[in-house]
This record gives structure tokens, C-alpha cells and sequence, in this order.
């Protein structure tokens, strides 16, 4: 059974769960949700805390929801969320996206938001992901690319910023600019009907910036990026100081503006 070799570069310090916890099914899986049926089988791939998760298993009353993180402590906020909810029709596992512990066909649609960005084999993952998909179902994926992000005014240390970021995930195995390439993965992983397409977040107003900006800030001194990107020698702390204040400022500008550029594929299985 093929097994992870990518090394997940954000980990899960409260800066990266920060922005987990804010995604949902409309922000951030708008492409897939007019193909949902009540009854159907849902697996959400690199679940996180289930913020995502809980909102497809809402969607699906009649059917049921399987969330899958390879990381077990970060499900354990993912299952007070469905609490919270009170969402009887969703479970949640650890596992590895290139060797899925489900039997071929399991599901109708098989989901993953940001995750391929981070694996070390994108085509192997979607392949296991067609695997556990019923014939005639969907596998549906979306993925920053961070190639593609864009901000206004122009900050020397936020283009500092996006370098180290795609240094550091290239070192870890991952590829940054996953959105542009999940078509030809897609492809090569044997499909033949995909459809492709792309949206946004984009954050300006002062709420958003301070929102945005902070974590970041925080993330790049502090979380598993900030101690790979030293123990790599791709940045020294200050750098990453320097950095961070990047992201202040920009912060602080009162006409500044982020956007975060997406690419999106449903796959007919």
C-alpha cells in the first residue's frame, strides 16, 4: 500500500486551525454542492477540524459523511463540531489518501479541499480517491495556487513572503501551484470527464485584513512552517520577523486587498 512522503508544511498551531475552522461548504466547496443528493455517501479527504465536513453532512440528510485526516488530534475538534450540530450522519477516521481503507465504490462523491497541494503524489491520491467512488460519481477536488495569489499595495516582504512559502513547500514534498495543475493530474490520474473551474477568497475589508494578515503574521514565526523553513536554511528567524511585519502592514493599509485564486475539478468517476 502506497503510504504519505510529503510533510504537511502548516501543521495545526491555532493560527493554521484559525483559517481551517472559518471554511465552509459555501466559501469554499460552492462548485460541488448543486451535484448533492440527499442520500448519498460523502468521504471529505484531509477533513481538518470538519467545518467543511459538517456542512455536506448536512446536505445529505438521508445519506452519510465520513471525515479523514491523517492527523488524530485535529479530529477531535472535527467531532465537537458535528456535536455542536447535532449531525447524527457523520464519522470521522484517520487515514492515508494514497491508501484508503475503504472497499472500491464506497462512496457517490469523494471530496478534498487543499489537500493536494500537500501530498507527495497528487495523481496516486486521485486515483485512490476514484477507487472508493461508485461508478457514475464524483471526485471533487479544489486547491489554492499560491503562484497565482495576488495583493495590492506592493509590500517588498509579502513577495519575500509567497518565495519562502513555495521553497519551503517544494522542500516538504508538496507543490504550491496545485490549483493550475489539478486538471492534468486529474487526467493523468484516468479520467476522462473532468470539469474544470476556478473561484476566489478575496479579503479587503478592514475585518478581513486584520483577520488575514494576523494569522499569517503569527503563522510565520511561530507555527511548523516557520520551524521548517530554519531547519531547512531557507530562512533565518529574522528573516521570517521581517516577514511577519510584512504582514502587518499590509494589514494596517486602508486599501489593501488579497486574493486567494482557486482551481476546482469535478471528475466523473
Amino acid at each position: 500500500m502506497a503510504q504519505e512522503t510529503a510533510v504537511y508544511t502548516h501543521g495545526h498551531h491555532e493560527s493554521v486551525l484559525r483559517s481551517h475552522r472559518w471554511r465552509t461548504a459555501a466559501n469554499s466547496a460552492a462548485y460541488l454542492l448543486g451535484e448533492l443528493r440527499a442520500g448519498h455517501r460523502v468521504l471529505d479527504v484531509g477533513c481538518g477540524p470538519g467545518t467543511i465536513t459538517a456542512d455536506l453532512a448536512a446536505l445529505v440528510p438521508e445519506g452519510s459523511v465520513t471525515g479523514l485526516d491523517a492527523a488524530p488530534g485535529v479530529l477531535e475538534q472535527a467531532r465537537a463540531t458535528a456535536a455542536e450540530r447535532g449531525l447524527d450522519n457523520l464519522t470521522f477516521t484517520t487515514g492515508d489518501v494514497h491508501g484508503l481503507d475503504f472497499p472500491d465504490g464506497t462512496f457517490d462523491v469523494v471530496h478534498t479541499h487543499q489537500t493536494l497541494q500537500h501530498v507527495g503524489d497528487p495523481v496516486g491520491a486521485l486515483r485512490e480517491m476514484r477507487r472508493v467512488c461508485a461508478p457514475g460519481g464524483l471526485v471533487a477536488a479544489r486547491d489554492a495556487d499560491y503562484g497565482g495569489m495576488f495583493w495590492y499595495p506592493h509590500i517588498p516582504g509579502m513577495t519575500e513572503w509567497l518565495d519562502l512559502y513555495r521553497r519551503v513547500t517544494r522542500a516538504n514534498g508538496g507543490e504550491p501551484d496545485a490549483g493550475r495543475r489539478l486538471h492534468a493530474w486529474a487526467r493523468e490520474a484516468g479520467f476522462t470527464d473532468v470539469r474544470i473551474s476556478t473561484s476566489t477568497w478575496t479579503f479587503t475589508s478592514p475585518q478581513e485584513r486584520a483577520w488575514w494578515s494576523g494569522l499569517w503574521a503569527e503563522r510565520t514565526v511561530e507555527s511548523r512552517y516557520a520551524e521548517r523553513a530554519v531547519a531547512g536554511g531557507l530562512a533565518t528567524p529574522e528573516d521570517l520577523r521581517r516577514i511577519s511585519e510584512a504582514w502587518r502592514t499590509w494589514g494596517e493599509e486602508e486599501d489593501g486587498w488579497f486574493t486567494v485564486v482557486h482551481g476546482e475539478i469535478l471528475c466523473r468517476a
